[in-house]
């Protein structure tokens, strides 16, 4: 905690705990990546919260439901509860501006992040966000969140504090 709130390691879904496939929302299809657990277990033993952060413009392109994002996401969070991390919140946005129009909670704008730290008493100065696009990364900032990380393996150049190869690097 810093000056009474609590600080948040803020995560992408798609590309930072699973594997990227396209407009993923099978159970099955499902693939955690590597060191993921390590990472979630590392900033809640020092006593962050962990929030999911997640574009889901699928459900505006009509290529999965709200209910079918829903059950994968009450699955994955199990699997989590099962590596004895805690979920605090999974914030996701549905929308995609061609289709359902602009809105304030789609990455690159901070409205998941917003939210989150209004509803948490969330510090958001003293958190962190790893992403694994530019898009997360501009939505940290938006934020206020001063620490991100973006994960990938062929970025040369980043507004991250750094530009990670593996989560392992940040445990």
């Amino acid at each position: 905690m810093v000056n009474g709130k609590k600080k948040a390691l803020f995560l992408d879904r798609d590309g930072v705990i699973n594997i990227e496939k396209n407009y993923l929302h099978k159970i099955e299809e499902f693939e955690f990546i590597d060191g993921i657990f390590d990472l979630c277990k590392k900033y809640q033993d020092l006593g962050y919260l962990i929030v999911i952060v997640t574009n889901q413009s699928g459900i505006a392109r009509g290529y999965y439901s709200e209910e079918d994002f829903e059950l994968l996401i009450r699955w994955m969070v199990d699997v989590f509860e099962r590596e004895n991390i805690h979920i605090t919140a999974v914030y996701h946005c549905p929308h995609h501006p061609d289709i359902s129009g602009e809105c304030t909670c789609r990455k690159p704008e901070p409205g998941m992040l917003l939210e989150a730290a209004e509803k948490y008493d969330i510090d958001l100065e003293h958190s962190l966000l790893v992403g694994d696009s530019e898009r997360d990364i501009m939505a940290a900032h938006r934020a206020g969140v001063n620490e991100s990380y973006l994960f990938s393996d062929d970025a040369q150049t980043s507004e991250a504090t750094k530009i990670i190869r593996s989560l392992s690097e940040l445990v």
